[in-house]
């Protein structure tokens, strides 16, 4: 089952009424990831107003969490976790940290505040479609490096090595794998030897 997910970290900043909304989006594997990652964000701002964060920590989206933290009910964590959700994200966390300015926005103002400010942090990550795949280590002979190489345009590899043969690591689609496979060997006459290294998640550039 494939999803959407975000890669590493991204951050955003935005000033509303003298307020100060910081958001921090990070991927997560699970529940305690995104943990670690909200403490990492609450150690960063000892002296905030507020931290507030949704998440979806699954891949089926059914773990969700959020927090107000000391905000109204439903005007900070939930409208943070409904950008998540609108835009189909799963193992993604966000945290927007407040300084207070001064100035107060009222519900209305303070929810549209945190949905924006998660809008714009994400709008600030690299998202890419996980998709099941399997590693595959590709080892050729040094005079058909350079028809490996172009066979190897455009697909995701992982790690090279030149040594006493060309070695080639590559994420494959699980889905694309027997097409893969016979491709190569007949681009290549055979001269190709693969080796199975694993299978497992990998973040694919989103298909447009």
């Amino acid at each position: 089952m494939s999803y959407i997910s975000i890669v590493g970290e991204a951050y955003s900043e935005k000033v509303i009424e003298k307020s100060r909304f910081l958001t921090y989006c990070a991927h997560v594997e699970d529940e305690e990831e995104a943990k670690a990652f909200l403490a990492r964000v609450r150690a960063l701002h000892p002296l905030a107003t507020h931290v507030c964060y949704g998440f979806v920590a699954d891949r089926p989206g059914n773990l969700q969490r959020f927090s107000d933290d000391g905000e109204p009910q439903g005007t900070a964590g939930m409208p943070i976790l409904n950008v998540i959700k609108a835009q189909k994200l799963v193992q993604t966390a966000v945290a927007v940290v407040r300084y207070f300015g001064g100035i107060k926005l009222g519900a209305g103002g303070l929810t549209r505040a945190y949905a924006s400010s998660a809008s714009e942090g994400l709008a600030a990550a690299e998202r890419r479609t996980y998709e099941p795949c399997v590693k595959l280590r590709i080892f050729v002979d040094y005079p058909q490096v350079n028809a490996a190489l172009r066979f190897l345009e455009g697909s995701e590899v992982l790690a090279r090595d030149y040594a006493a043969r060309a070695e080639f690591l590559v994420a494959v689609r699980s889905a694309a794998e027997e097409r893969f496979l016979a491709s190569l060997y007949d681009c290549l006459n055979g001269r190709v030897e693969t080796r199975e290294e694993g299978r497992c998640d990998y973040a694919f550039p989103a298909r447009s």
